[in-house]
């Protein structure tokens, strides 16, 4: 096995036919149109397989040209600040060389380049077809750290709508439905692409590796899975927060409503005791204003209305929890 950088300058050198020999060239950012274009000319690429790697925003798909293969697929990745990174990558496979342009430097291939150096497995010993299966199962399975990170995102959404639902907890659920729509245009063609590569027929796939490629597509059906268990899971969390508003709304509704229905025979009271009345005039223009222990009634006809009213209120559950009934004895 050799590994290094290869020069602009002997790029075509450097890519020419060896017998028994596979080639993988990783190109790690979008390279120059003039240097895509030079790598064109030496592999016979079509126009439009330059222009669908140049154009990042390409949904995952597999065209076979005369000569070689082209894949699009989409690595979901997890970075370290916690954002996803939805990246293109392009494969062109043909026997004996595979070349991988990837939109970002950086990726999760360094497990099999090391199972390249210690020559373990199956690797070394098949061609550039089960290299590409061996690539696009490791971006597949980038997806799952984050999916296990969604999972928790949503676990601590749903405890905070209990919590404190608020216009912030609607935020992040409609930022988590968001992000899950993305990630399932990105997803969902990929069952396709992995399904057309474990059928026959494409003379770049050879037997074994299309046996492998099922492994990809059973991966695919599992992220595809989660996430659209996910996307029903946040329109329940959605539902169930406008219901915990709700309920909340109601709870304050409530005691603004108990709290002015007391106040209302009170303000009775007041209001007709509050009435100019003279006393002297006629016996029967309000007594009660004359009496010694008039002003003790009044309060205690408005304590024992209110109190009344806050039993009446707590009997009908209306008012804190309501009574349990006891159970009559046998």
């Amino acid at each position: 096995m050799e590994e290094g950088p290869l020069a602009e300058e002997a790029l075509e050198q450097g890519l020419a036919a060896v017998p028994e020999r596979t080639l993988w060239l990783d190109i790690q950012g979008l390279p120059r149109p003039e240097l895509l274009e030079r790598l064109g000319q030496i592999l016979g690429l079509s126009p439009l397989t330059l222009e669908d790697i140049l154009h990042i925003n390409q949904r995952p798909k597999v065209e076979e040209f005369e000569g070689y293969l082209f894949v699009v697929v989409r690595q979901l990745r997890l970075l370290k600040n916690g954002e996803i990174e939805n990246e293109q990558m392009s494969f062109v496979l043909r026997p004996g060389l595979l070349v991988t342009i990837q939109e970002f430097p950086g990726d999760d291939f360094e497990p099999i380049r090391k199972r390249l150096r210690d020559g373990r497995g199956a690797l070394r010993k098949s061609g550039a077809d089960y290299l590409a299966y061996a690539l696009m199962d490791a971006a597949i399975d980038s997806a799952f750290p984050v999916l296990e990170a969604f999972g928790e995102a949503m676990d601590a959404v749903e405890e905070a709508v209990w919590n404190r639902a608020g216009p912030e907890t609607y935020a992040v659920i409609h930022r988590l439905r968001r992000e899950l729509r993305q990630m399932r245009r990105a997803v969902w063609p990929m069952r396709d692409v992995a399904a057309a590569l474990s059928r026959s027929g494409i003379d770049a796939i050879g037997g074994a590796s299309r046996i492998a490629f099922r492994d990809c597509h059973d991966h695919v059906l599992q992220v595809a899975d989660f996430l659209e268990t996910s996307q029903e899971r946040t329109a329940e969390l959605s539902d169930l927060h406008l219901s915990v508003v709700s309920e909340r709304t109601n709870q304050v509704i409530k005691v603004l409503t108990i709290i002015g229905t007391i106040f209302m025979p009170l303000t009775f009271l007041c209001g007709v005791y509050g009435m100019n009345f003279d006393t002297a005039a006629s016996p029967l223009n309000m007594p009660e204003l004359t009496w010694r222990y008039g002003y003790l009634a009044f309060w205690l006809v408005a304590l024992l209305i209110v109190g009344g009213m806050l039993i009446f209120f707590r009997r009908k559950g209306w008012l804190g929890s309501r009574p349990r009934a006891r159970r009559k004895k046998p």
